[in-house]
C-alpha cells in the first residue's frame, strides 16, 4: 500500500520522549456484524476486562496511556472516547457491560465500510485530542489500532489499503487486523498462526516495514486475553535495550591478541509481570525505580541502555537452579528503527547463529553487567552477574545469578540409600495417586488475581483515607464509620526465594520460549 513508505518515514521524525509517553494510544474496533457474535461476545468481554484491570493495577508509568473503543454495527459508533485508562476504569467497565448487553446474532447485517469508517474517525479523533493536549504541554505522538472481526481478515485489509490512501497516517504506528474464528473453522495452517502470542511477529513489522498486520486467533478467553496483554509490552523502538558483548575471537596483525568485542544489539521483553508491581497503590504513586536496585536490569520501562559482557561459558548441566533468582527476561534481536536495514539483518543473523551454537554445544553464558554511569557519591561499583540460557527459538533467557556475597552457608545431609518399608510404602502410594503431566502449563492454574484486582478497582473513589492525627475529630464528636481494610496481594503471588527453587544440578530446564499448550477449549499455540 502507498501509505507504508509514508508511515515508515514519518515515524523517524518523532522527537525523543520519556519512556512513559513512548507507549502508543490504543483504539479497539469491535466488529459485531458477524453471525458468530453471540459466541464471541462473552469471551471478548471477559478477556478485555481481565486485561484492562491488570493494566490499571500496575504501578509505574502507564502502559496504555489512552484508550478508545469503537463498535461497528450497521455503522460505526464510538462507545468510549479517548480516556486515560488508570483514572477511568469505571467508564471502561461500563463500556464492557454495554458490549455484553448487545443484541445477539442476526440483528446486524454484514458488509459495508463500517470498519474503515471507524478507523478514519478514530484517527481524526486522535489528531484532535493530540492537538488539544499538546497545547497543555503534554502529548502522545502515536496510536495503534486493533480490529477484531469474524469477517474475512484479508478482505478487511484490502478495504483499508484502498480507502486509506489519502488519509493522514503520520500518527499511526500500526493497524492490527485480528480475525476471530471458532476452532472448527480454522485450517491447519491457521492453527499455527493462531497465537495469542507473546507478541505478533516483529520481523513482519520492523524488518519488512509492514504497517498492517493480519492474524487469526480462536474465540476463547485465553487467546483474546493474551492478545490484549501484548499492549502491556514496551513498544518503544527508538533505541535498543541491551548490548550483548562477546569476545571477537580474532587476532590482530601483531603478536598480541586484539581486545575487541563483538556487540549484538538486543531488546528486552518481560516473560512475567512482576507481582511486586501489583502490591502498591493502584494510582501509580509507587515508582518502578523504587523496586529495582541500580545494579539490576528491568525491561519496563526501558529508560537506559544495558551492557552485558560475556565472561565465561558454562555447561548447561553444571548450573544449579538454587543460585538463580529474580524474574527472567527474554532477549531478542533488536527492532530499533534507527538502525540501517543491513545492520538490522546482520545483527539478527548473528543472534540466530549464537542461539544455534549454544544449543549445539549445550552451553549457557555467564555475563557481567557493565554499569553505564555511576553516581559521584559511589566509591565502588557493584557488579551483578547473569546467566543466559538458549532456547530452540530465536530468543535467549536471562536471569540474575548469585555471587559470593549473597550466598548463604548450607550443609545438606546425604540421601540415605535405603528406607524402612513402613515409610517407603505409604510415600510410594501417595506419589502413585498423583496426576502426572509432561510439562507445567501456567494457563491451567488460576489464582483469583483478576477478581481481587477488580474488587480493588470497584471500591468507591470517594472513600476517604485515614486522616492524620492532628486532623481527626475530637473524642466527644460522633465517630464516623470508615473502612480501614488494607488489601495486600495474596502470599501465593510473592516471588519464591532461591532456596525454594532448588533443583539438583542437571535438572531439566524449560526453554525461555517453551510453548504452553492448554488442553481442548483453552488451547493456545505460541
Amino acid at each position: 500500500m502507498n501509505s507504508r513508505k509514508l508511515l515508515s518515514e514519518t515515524q523517524r521524525t518523532f522527537p525523543a520522549t520519556k519512556a512513559c509517553s513512548q507507549q502508543p494510544s490504543r483504539i479497539l474496533i469491535v466488529d459485531v456484524t458477524s453471525p458468530s457474535w453471540a459466541n464471541t461476545c462473552s469471551v471478548l468481554s471477559e478477556a478485555l476486562e481481565n486485561s484492562l484491570c491488570l493494566a490499571c493495577s500496575l504501578t509505574g508509568p502507564c502502559r496504555i496511556p489512552l484508550l478508545s473503543l469503537y463498535l461497528v454495527q450497521t455503522q460505526q459508533e464510538c462507545l468510549l472516547p479517548f480516556v486515560h485508562l488508570k483514572e477511568n476504569f469505571a467508564r471502561v467497565q461500563a463500556c464492557i457491560s454495554e458490549l455484553r448487553s448487545l443484541s445477539r446474532e442476526g440483528c446486524f447485517p454484514q458488509g459495508g465500510n463500517g470498519v474503515v469508517q471507524a478507523v478514519e474517525d478514530g484517527l481524526q479523533q486522535f489528531k484532535q485530542y493530540s492537538r488539544h493536549t499538546a497545547a497543555g504541554g503534554s502529548a502522545n505522538s502515536s496510536v495503534e489500532i486493533t480490529i477484531l472481526t469474524s469477517q474475512s481478515g484479508k478482505e478487511i485489509v484490502k478495504q483499508l489499503e484502498r480507502k486509506l490512501k489519502d488519509v493522514d497516517l503520520v500518527s499511526l504506528r500500526r493497524i492490527q487486523v485480528t480475525e476471530v474464528l471458532k476452532r472448527d473453522f480454522l485450517e491447519p495452517e491457521d492453527v499455527e498462526q493462531c497465537t495469542p502470542a507473546e507478541e505478533p511477529s516483529s520481523s513482519d513489522i520492523a524488518i519488512l516495514g509492514m504497517d498492517i498486520d493480519l492474524q487469526t486467533i480462536e474465540d476463547n478467553v485465553i487467546s483474546l486475553e493474551m492478545l490484549f496483554k501484548t499492549w502491556l509490552h514496551d513498544c518503544g523502538s527508538e533505541r535498543e535495550h541491551l548490548h550483548l558483548l562477546l569476545p571477537s575471537g580474532g587476532l590482530s596483525c601483531g603478536t598480541a591478541p586484539k581486545p575487541t568485542l563483538m556487540c549484538l544489539k538486543c531488546d528486552l521483553q518481560e516473560r512475567l509481570l512482576d507481582p511486586a508491581l501489583l502490591s502498591g497503590t493502584t494510582d501509580g504513586t509507587l515508582r518502578t525505580a523504587d523496586l529495582n536496585p541500580p545494579c539490576h536490569m528491568t525491561a519496563w520501562p526501558a529508560t537506559m541502555l544495558y551492557k552485558l559482557q560475556v565472561v565465561k561459558a558454562l555447561k548447561s548441566e553444571g548450573v544449579c537452579e538454587s543460585v538463580l533468582y529474580g524474574l527472567p527476561f527474554i532477549i531478542k534481536p533488536t527492532s530499533c528503527w534507527q538502525l540501517d536495514w543491513d545492520e538490522l539483518e546482520l545483527n539478527q543473523h548473528s543472534f540466530h547463529a549464537l542461539c544455534h551454537s549454544l544449543l549445539k554445544r549445550k552451553w549457557m553464558l555467564l555475563a557481567k553487567h557493565e554499569p553505564q554511569n555511576t553516581c559521584p557519591s559511589w566509591n565502588t561499583v557493584v557488579h551483578s552477574y547473569y546467566i543466559i540460557v538458549p532456547s530452540d527459538s530465536a530468543t535467549l533467557l536471562v536471569k540474575p545469578v548469585a555471587v559470593r556475597e549473597l550466598l548463604m552457608p548450607s550443609t545438606f545431609p546425604a540421601l540415605l540409600a535405603e528406607h524402612p518399608e513402613r515409610v517407603q510404602g505409604p510415600i510410594e502410594s501417595a506419589l502413585n495417586s498423583l496426576e502426572v503431566e509432561v510439562t507445567y502449563n501456567p494457563l491451567h492454574l488460576k489464582s483469583n488475581l483478576y477478581k481481587y484486582l477488580k474488587s480493588m478497582l470497584y471500591r468507591p473513589l470517594h472513600r476517604q483515607q485515614p486522616q492524620p492525627r492532628d486532623q481527626r475529630p475530637e473524642r466527644h464528636q460522633p465517630k464516623q464509620h470508615q473502612s480501614r481494610a488494607k488489601a495486600t496481594v495474596a502470599p501465593l503471588l510473592m516471588a519464591p526465594s532461591p532456596a525454594q527453587l532448588f533443583r539438583p544440578a542437571g535438572a531439566r530446564r524449560d526453554s525461555c520460549a517453551q510453548s504452553f499448550l492448554p488442553k481442548e477449549d483453552d488451547k493456545i499455540l505460541h
